[in-house]
This record gives structure tokens, sequence and C-alpha cells, in this order.
């Protein structure tokens, strides 16, 4: 569907002056960082600002939840350049998973306001807005805690395959310089990982980065996690991609997220992929992937039966 000059520039500029709340308060508090008492009374006037100004903002529509290394930002990149789909602030706001203490209101803060959601309804029948936490995807409590907040909510799933997420993100993890380890020597401490999931179900209050960091092959048994999310909220309130078919062919794939989430089809000028890691000077041990296609092959076949559908992963 073809869309005015006028309706793309309004869309643009409502999404733009989000984004520079965002950075003007993302400036501050890394300037305050190292001021103690200055950074507590701005945390303190903020904590005022939202807590009065938090209710005048709309709560999202839809959420990406992953997984990680799926495509789940090109997929929110593509998404916010709709022009009937607002951005918020950040792609990963991590609410429901980490900062879920600091109340409603915070979380609202990160998206338009009611009345910018309304002026564009002038012109599309459907406004929406998202954003694409994909821990949420893995973090025990966060269904229970989104179904609180926006129980019609619509859910986009990615599934990659998950021997290549996993190596993906062990990548990206070492680029960061937060992993020394040969990837074969820290996927043996899969126990410790599974240990940590384990006291976030236990213990709510209860935060893990080193699980999402580290996770690489719990993070890629989607079976269990699907389950959970399923057992909170209907079927039909979730889309499952697989990422190779998205990589493949970004457009079809857009669309059919589209008219899942209900707004007209769009076509982007270009469908790059964002993140896009190149570790083919690195490739993984041919013993390395036969380990890891007898460690997943179970959790696959128990996906595939679950969803009624098979995955080209073999």
């Amino acid at each position: 569907m073809n869309f005015s000059e006028e309706n793309l520039i309004g869309s643009k500029k409502l999404s733009s002056n989000n984004q520079i709340m965002y950075s003007v308060r993302k400036f501050f508090t890394s300037k305050l960082s190292s001021h103690e008492n200055t950074r507590s009374l701005f945390s303190f006037i903020f904590k005022i600002f939202y807590s009065i100004t938090g209710s005048s903002h709309v709560l999202p529509d839809f959420y990406i939840l992953g997984g990680q290394k799926c495509g789940t930002t090109s997929m929110f990149m593509y998404l916010t350049r709709h022009p009937a789909i607002l951005s918020p602030n950040a792609k990963d706001i991590r609410f429901f998973d980490k900062y879920f203490f600091k109340g409603i209101n915070w979380y609202r803060i990160n998206f338009p306001s009611k009345s910018r959601k309304s002026l564009l309804r002038k012109s599309f029948k459907h406004v929406l807005t998202g954003e694409g936490t994909e821990r949420y995807f893995d973090h025990p409590h966060a269904p229970q805690r989104i179904k609180q907040v926006t129980p019609h909510a619509k859910f986009i799933i990615l599934l990659r395959n998950p021997i290549e997420r996993s190596y993906s993100h062990y990548k990206m993890i070492s680029r960061r310089h937060a992993e020394s380890l040969p990837f074969e020597k820290v996927i043996q401490e899969e126990d410790r990982i599974i240990s940590l999931y384990q006291k976030m179900i236990d213990d709510p209050s209860y935060y893990s980065d080193i699980y999402f960091r580290h996770g690489y092959l719990h993070r890629g048994i989607y079976v269990d996690k699907i389950k959970h999310w399923m057992e909170v909220f209907p079927k039909e309130q979730f889309l499952i991609i697989q990422s190779e078919e998205f990589f493949r062919e970004p457009s079809k794939i857009y669309n059919q997220v589209l008219d899942f989430l209900g707004v007209e089809n769009f076509d982007l000028d270009q469908y790059e992929q964002f993140r896009k890691q190149d570790y083919s000077e690195s490739k993984l041990l041919v013993d390395t992937r036969k380990k890891l296609v007898d460690y997943f092959k179970p959790h696959n076949q128990r996906l595939y039966e679950f969803l009624g559908r098979k995955f080209d992963w073999e």
C-alpha cells in the first residue's frame, strides 16, 4: 500500500521526538554516573516526572520476544519504519525482566503519548507501538507480568537453528570482550547456567545477567519457553517465524507480520540485516557441531511435535 509523503513525515517526526527524550535522559544518566549525590537527585526528579506523566503514555500492542540472535533487531527496525507503527524509546526496554521493580509509569514513559497516537489515527485505521526485548522470551516470570499489563498484546517469536544461534551468541559476547574461553569450553558449563535459570524461577526478585549473557545452549531450547508462554496466553496471540525463512525472504515475512498485527501492508526500500555477524574466519569445529546436533535433536523434535510444524534445521 502506498502512503502519502505527509503521513510518512508525520510518523517519523513522532518517532523522532520520542527518541530525543530518551537520548536526553541517557545523556544525563551517563554524565552523572560518577556523581552519586547529583545522580540520586536527578533520579528522584525523573521519578516524580514519570509518576506524573506516565499515565499519559500508551502501552505496547505487540512484543518481539526473541530469541536472541534470531533476527529480532531487523524485525524491530522494519516494523518501526511502518508509518502506522510508532517506535518506543529503545528496542530493549527490559521492564518485564530486569526493571519490573521500577513500576508501570516508568515503563509507560518509554512509549509515545496517547495524544500522539490519537493524532496519527486521523491518517491510519490502526496505529500500533511495541517493543523488542528478546530476554522476555527466556525470563520465567515475564509472561505473567505482561499478562497483568497488556493481556491482549500480540507476540512475534523468531526461531533460528539453535546450533547457529548459540555460536552467533558466543561470537557476539566474545567480540564484546565478555568471554575469553573457547566455545568448546564454555558449553561444558551448562549445569551452572541451568542452576541460574532455576534460581530465577524460584525467586522472582532475582535476576541473572550471567544467564542471559552466557546461556548459549539453554537459550536455544525453545520448546519449554514457548509452552510456558502459551500456558499464559492463547496460541492465537503468537506468530512464530523461522529465522532462516525471514533472512531469505524478508519482504514476504515482514508483510506476514503486518497482517498478523492488523496494519496495512507496506514495502520498505531495502531490507538490511541488522547486527549481522561474519564469523567465517572461525568456523564451528566439526566434532563440536556433531555434539550440538545430538544435544538439540530431542529438544527440536519436541518443538516440532508441539507446534505441529517442522523446521529445516537438520
